[in-house]
């Protein structure tokens, strides 16, 4: 099985603006709607559409296509990217939040070596777990950051 932290050498030819911000999408593989949608949502989907995920903070959409949209109240957890709080899940797989990132940071201890681990041993689930359907080392290391300039 490939790592789900693992970054696709194809790039989808079909890119597409969010329909809302009109901020371009990032490709998401279908497994990650039906892991993550509520039950309403998930009957809507149509299997034969490419979905994006809308990566821009102050828009309400999470996934789109090009003819459909689905906002951040459709999923079943918060969505790192749309969600500021402390408790907002940051690594979906490990249960990394900005707060125990925090923590960890003050306690001069380090997160993303702890989750890379488990990626090698290949333990991470991102395209289920992950609203953007991908590895959240990038959004780990910015959260890290941030906290260590503070």
């Amino acid at each position: 099985m490939e790592s789900c932290c693992h970054t696709p050498t194809k790039e989808s030819s079909n890119l597409i603006l969010c329909p809302v911000c009109r901020q371009k999408g990032k490709s998401v593989p279908l497994i990650t709607l039906k892991a993550l949608l509520q039950p309403t949502s998930l009957e809507t989907i149509d299997p034969a559409s490419s979905y994006a995920f809308c990566s821009n903070s102050s828009c309400e959409v999470v996934y789109f296509s090009d003819i459909q949209t689905f906002n951040k109240t459709t999923l079943k957890v918060p969505v790192f990217q749309k969600d500021d709080a402390l408790d907002a899940p940051v690594c979906y797989c490990f249960g990394w939040t900005r707060e125990r990132i925090r923590q960890a940071v003050q306690d001069r201890q380090h997160p993303n070596e702890h989750i890379r681990e488990q990626v090698q041993a290949n333990r991470c689930g991102c395209e289920v777990n992950n609203p953007q359907g991908s590895c959240c080392l990038g959004n780990v290391t910015t959260v890290i950051r941030s906290f260590s300039r503070a």
